[in-house]
């Protein structure tokens, strides 16, 4: 029997108000709101229309909480958190050819007869 998962284990659930988060990390809210309206951390929206933070947004605005403290710009910081994507999307990309590349060089060893098979 599986045991269903409970829906905080899910890191990209909108639990976290914007004070909770501001709580949290202690950063000011305007901050927070900051972030949405440079693109820098986007949370969802409530039906209401509040910010609501997935446990992997928290993860990101205490990553850019310790970018701006060592002077990063929001920009910077928006072009730095899109660089890693793009990085993280093409190590991805590269394991999966990876393991493409060890099927098919498995699979032509398979086919291959063995040396010297079939000369007389």
């Amino acid at each position: 029997m599986t045991v269903p998962s409970l829906p905080f284990e899910d890191e990209d659930l909108p639990l976290f108000t914007v004070g909770q988060v501001s709580g949290m990390l202690e950063v000011q809210q305007a901050f927070l709101r900051r972030l949405d309206e440079f693109g820098v951390v986007r949370p969802s929206r409530s039906d209401g229309g509040q910010r609501r933070y997935s446990r992997r947004e928290v993860v990101t605005v205490q990553y850019v909480v310790s970018l701006t403290s060592e002077g990063v710009t929001l920009a910077g910081i928006r072009r730095i958190l899109e660089l890693e994507a793009q990085v993280a999307r093409l190590e991805l990309e590269c394991a999966e050819l990876r393991a493409r590349l060890r099927q098919f060089s498995t699979e032509a060893e398979e086919s291959d007869p063995a040396p010297g098979a079939g000369q007389a």
